[in-house]
């Protein structure tokens, strides 16, 4: 019987916020396995531009898009932008969020909260949705939601982001049940704390003593996801669906 393979070639993705830190990792690891490779952005345009040069200059057939993954009507023109220049979108990561900080509930207000469900309960909602149809139509296509161990660990004082990245996983789970009988999979992929650009101002106490916990001793890098993200996208896991791997050198044992 005849391996299933890990190329991706002949297949369009979009990874969204995929100009910078995790998500340009998962976009360099597509494109190098074959796929044409839509990168998103909001707001750094000179970011945005220099990682889509680097890479075209890697070999991968790329396009940028800009546009507010939070907003339907952006999502409708992102994804019609992108079928009409690489095709129609066959593997699609969810990967953009905001800013994170740690505050107690106390310090919370529900337009926080409401930003953090934006992000990752109603961008996927709107993002699947313009996608399905094709994936449908051919009965193939991918969803690959960038989750978190924090709702593993129960991590406080962190509520808004818990709470959204749970309800991402939820939609994870009830989704892939749903559109599993086209053969397309729904995953999560929930890495540990790696620190990327918008790490830079984080207190190095609470590094310190994340770093420690480790059972890896090292800190993860972005690369770390690309095999996974990879893995998941290809005919090599055609038969996964509905799961949450955790990348996070063993920072969660359940």
């Amino acid at each position: 019987m005849k391996p299933a393979s890990f190329s991706l070639a002949g297949r369009v993705a979009l990874v969204t916020g995929s100009t910078t830190g995790l998500g340009r990792a998962i976009a360099f690891g597509l494109g190098q396995a074959g796929a044409k490779v839509a990168l998103n952005y909001q707001n750094n345009v000179a970011r945005a531009e220099g990682v889509f040069s680097a890479l075209q200059a890697a070999g991968v057939s790329a396009q940028l898009v800009r546009g507010d993954v939070t907003d339907e009507t952006a999502v409708t023109r992102m994804t019609a932008e992108i079928a009409g220049q690489l095709g129609p979108i066959d593997i699609l990561v969810l990967n953009a969020t905001p800013a994170q900080p740690q505050k107690t509930i106390e310090d919370y207000d529900w337009a926080f909260y409401q930003q953090m469900l934006d992000f990752f309960i109603k961008s996927p909602f709107l993002l699947s949705r313009a996608c399905l149809p094709h994936m449908k139509a051919q009965r193939w296509g991918r969803i690959i939601n960038i989750g978190s161990e924090v709702v593993a660990r129960g991590v406080s004082p962190f509520t808004a982001y818990v709470a959204a990245k749970a309800g991402q996983n939820g939609f994870n789970r009830s989704l892939a049940s749903e559109v599993a009988p086209w053969g397309i999979t729904v995953n999560m992929i929930s890495p540990g704390w790696i620190p990327v650009e918008r790490h830079e101002n984080d207190p190095p106490e609470l590094k310190a003593g994340y770093r420690q916990l480790i059972p890896m001793n090292r800190w993860g890098v972005p690369h770390d996801l690309t095999g996974a993200a990879v893995f998941l996208a290809s005919d090599a896991a055609s038969f996964i669906t509905a799961q949450n791997i955790h990348i996070n050198g063993g920072m969660t044992t359940h």
